[in-house]
């Protein structure tokens, strides 16, 4: 008869994911194949060994193990999926979705940890709005792309539906060349503060280029994502911008995109991108909804 635990070993190795298995001193005591491929760290160099400093990381995307003594109070529900960057053996950062579990004896004592993970989506192949503003823009989109691949990630296991609001002003590009950049991001900061009036609790707001935001929403079908971007262009015409003593009257364009089965998350911003661009082409001051992914696809 097949050993239970010859059979728990190959089970863990026949998993996309990689997966490691650690004792309270943070050793290794399993290193699965897709493990080995994600990080090119053989098996064979870590079992029985500590993490190495490139693994460091990934003991951190969640509560870490041997942090107290077993049956000692700590939380008991496992973290969520956090984006980590991990060091490859040749050298290179490699983004993973990563997740790690506390796992007990029959009496409820800690005896180790499972640490579950997988390649995020490469985040600079997102697409984004122009930046040649700096730190500021560069920031805003690095904390965008990192909740955007939390959220995503949550969605492609059963969560939270959710959606992408490209927003771009339809005045900024005009008033960057005749007021200058000081005036811009003066109006921008100003329509920032007034389109987070609009927004729910749980929604999130950053720049996502020169003259764009991104707002990621959710609304659980296309249609009420696409009946807030309209209360948000109403909420924009509200923002009261003076430069001087000449007050700007500002509009926004939105493309709206809601999260499908079989999204990646470039293909989810490439949509409601193409969908803010034809709201521009519209005449601004408009919401354009992005059709499904099956829509775009070719025949």
């Amino acid at each position: 008869m097949t050993d239970r635990a010859e059979l728990l070993e190959a089970a863990l190795d026949s998993f996309p994911e990689g997966i490691a298995l650690l004792d309270l001193e943070r050793t290794v005591l399993l290193w699965n194949p897709s493990a080995e491929t994600i990080t090119g760290e053989m098996s064979v160099d870590l079992v029985s060994r500590t993490a190495p400093e490139a693994l460091q990381p990934l003991l951190r995307s969640g509560v870490p193990c041997g942090d107290s003594p077993p049956g000692a109070s700590e939380p008991l529900e496992p973290c969520r999926g956090a984006l980590v960057h991990i060091r490859h053996k040749l050298g290179h950062d490699v983004p993973v979705m990563a997740r790690i579990m506390i796992l007990r004896d029959g009496l409820g004592g800690r005896i180790g940890a499972a640490i579950v993970f997988h390649p995020a989506e490469s985040l600079d192949a997102l697409p984004h709005g122009d930046n040649s503003e700096g730190d500021a823009v560069a920031s805003s989109q690095a904390d965008l792309e990192e909740r955007l691949a939390i959220v995503y990630e949550d969605f492609t296991r059963g969560g939270v539906p959710f959606g992408i609001l490209w927003i771009t002003v339809d005045q900024a590009q005009e008033l960057r060349k005749t007021h200058g950049a000081r005036a811009c991001e003066a109006m921008l900061d100003a329509m920032e503060h007034t389109l987070r009036h609009g927004l729910r609790p749980t929604e999130e707001l950053g720049r996502w280029g020169d003259n764009e935001f991104l707002v990621l929403s959710h609304e659980r079908t296309p249609e009420m994502l696409a009946a807030h971007a309209q209360v948000l262009t109403g909420q924009a015409r509200t923002a009261d911008f003076r430069w001087w003593g000449d007050r700007a009257s500002l509009t926004v364009s939105i493309g709206a995109a809601q999260a499908e089965e079989g999204d990646t998350l470039a293909q989810l911003l490439r949509r409601a991108q193409t969908a803010m661009t034809a709201s521009i082409h519209a005449g601004g001051n408009h919401v354009t909804s992005a059709p499904g992914r099956q829509a775009c696809l070719p025949s």
